[in-house]
């Protein structure tokens, strides 16, 4: 069983920056991949970026070019990079990692983008 927390989410303002981590409890150097959704009140839940275990990364398309997803499989966490960040990125951010045959998800960070 592997627990997955999130930080660094926050107020920030338009264009700023912001990082989070997503911490596991366990190894994730086994984990097949793993990645951040977002869901913003009214909206469905959208895939924002997912690493596989090779370091291979893809993106969706509202972050293509602003956000950087990474993994330190020593630390045994992953990151999401936020740049130019803007008021439609506002949403609750949730750390997924699969492996093994199962999907774990972590309990979401607050994100908000406003002036």
């Amino acid at each position: 069983q592997v627990q997955l927390m999130e930080s660094g989410g926050g107020l920030v303002q338009p264009g700023e920056s912001l990082r989070l981590s997503c911490a596991a409890s366990g190894s994730i150097s086994s984990m097949l991949a793993m990645g951040w959704y977002r869901q913003a009140p009214g909206k469905e839940r959208e895939l924002v970026a997912v690493i596989g275990n090779g370091g291979d990364t893809d993106y969706g398309n509202s972050v293509k070019g602003r956000f950087s997803i990474s993994r330190d499989n020593a630390k045994n966490t992953v990151y999401l990079q936020m740049d130019n960040l803007q008021p439609e990125d506002t949403a609750v951010y949730e750390c997924v990692a699969v492996g093994g045959g199962t999907a774990y998800r972590g309990q979401g960070t607050q994100v908000t983008v406003s002036s």
